[in-house]
This record gives structure tokens, sequence and C-alpha cells, in this order.
């Protein structure tokens, strides 16, 4: 099954660059997610964290 897929991918030329792009859009992500979460207002959390519990009447 793999021989397959090894000789279609060695038919398309620039298939090497498709990892390289893959990586850097996880790891931008991942930073990016990362520098959100510790700069959150911790007063904004708060109130999100309570937010299920409050009473709508």
């Amino acid at each position: 099954m793999l021989k397959f897929i090894k000789h279609n991918l060695e038919t398309i030329s620039g298939v090497e660059i498709y990892p390289i792009i893959s990586l850097l859009i996880f790891f931008t992500f991942f930073v990016g997610l990362f520098f959100w979460v510790f700069t959150y207002k911790k007063d904004k959390i708060k109130e999100l964290s309570e937010l299920p519990l409050k009473d709508n009447n």
C-alpha cells in the first residue's frame, strides 16, 4: 500500500515543501495560541468561568 502512495508522491514536483509548510503552520498556530492564553486578562477569565453558574431570571 505504501509503495503506491510513495510512487505517486515522487511524480509531483516540489512535493518536499509541503511538510515544511505544514510544520510552520502548526508551530505558528500553537505559539500564537500560547501567547493569546497568557496575555488574556484574568478578570475576563473569571467572568467567563462564572457564566454557567449565573442565574438568568
